[in-house]
């Protein structure tokens, strides 16, 4: 699968938002666009896409706290799919992470995602026992 891997630009985020839409990975209480500002003039994030014909075939957005880097909104076009446009975002991410001396990368997959836990266990991550806390500082 012939696809050029570039940094997002601002010109992207309305791409990027329908990507993320078809994929399934909006939820109410997230506001992508935030997200994108967000990633995109932090020093320790960006946003990888791949690139078809003009197009954003898909996405990864990736982050860093020095110790421990994450991946957020990999996601690929549901036309696109299985065609290795997710193992190529995975690599790009980690050599992102990789180039900054980050040494460990973490995400998160909800239990009942059957198929996506299957992606990353093909691609030898390992599935940790961990519980997370979380709590709302916004009110809502």
């Amino acid at each position: 699968m012939n696809a050029e891997m570039q940094h997002a630009s601002d010109a992207d985020t309305e791409a990027l938002v329908a990507l993320w839409e078809a994929a399934g990975l909006l939820r109410p209480w997230n506001d992508p666009r935030a997200d994108i500002a967000l990633a995109r003039r932090g020093p320790h994030s960006t946003i990888l896409v791949a690139r078809r014909e003009g197009r954003i075939a898909g996405s990864v957005m990736v982050g860093h706290d020095g110790h421990r880097g994450w991946i957020y909104y990999l996601a690929v076009a549901p036309d696109l799919a299985r065609q290795g446009i997710g193992r190529r975002l995975a690599t790009a991410a980690e050599d992102w992470l990789r180039a900054r001396g980050v040494p460990k990368l973490m995400l998160m997959v909800r239990m009942e995602n059957a198929p996506v836990r299957a992606f990353y266990e093909a691609l030898g991550y390992d599935e940790e026992p961990r519980v997370i806390f979380s709590r709302r500082l916004d009110g809502k």
